[in-house]
């Protein structure tokens, strides 16, 4: 069986992060905003784990920060919902723009 090279994966990884890039910048819905983010950080993921397996494959580094950033994804997940759920219940729209325009 032969490996994925290096390159394949951080050119998946990249292509990853400038769709969630294009997405948060181009969209107005805050859930596809919140997606758009965590497909951001599921390449840098990709990321660690690759360099891990391919420059240190004795270490367990990269496999901890991914842990820790998944973790971190989850929570940002839960409590940005938590605060879209309640701009909707409140204003009856979870645009950006709509809320922007709400503060003023």
């Amino acid at each position: 069986m032969s490996e994925i090279p290096l390159s394949h994966i951080l050119f998946v990884s990249t292509a990853l992060f400038f769709i969630g890039m294009y997405g948060m910048f181009t969209r107005r819905n805050m859930i596809t905003m919140l997606m758009s983010i965590e497909l951001m950080l599921n390449s840098v993921n990709i990321n660690f784990i690759a360099f891990n397996k391919y420059l240190f494959p004795g270490n367990l580094d990269g496999l901890f920060f991914t842990i820790f950033i998944i973790t971190i994804a989850a929570a940002e997940a839960a409590v940005a919902i938590a605060i879209i759920i309640n701009l909707y219940r409140n204003h009856k729209s979870i645009d950006v723009e709509e809320a922007d325009a709400l503060k003023h």
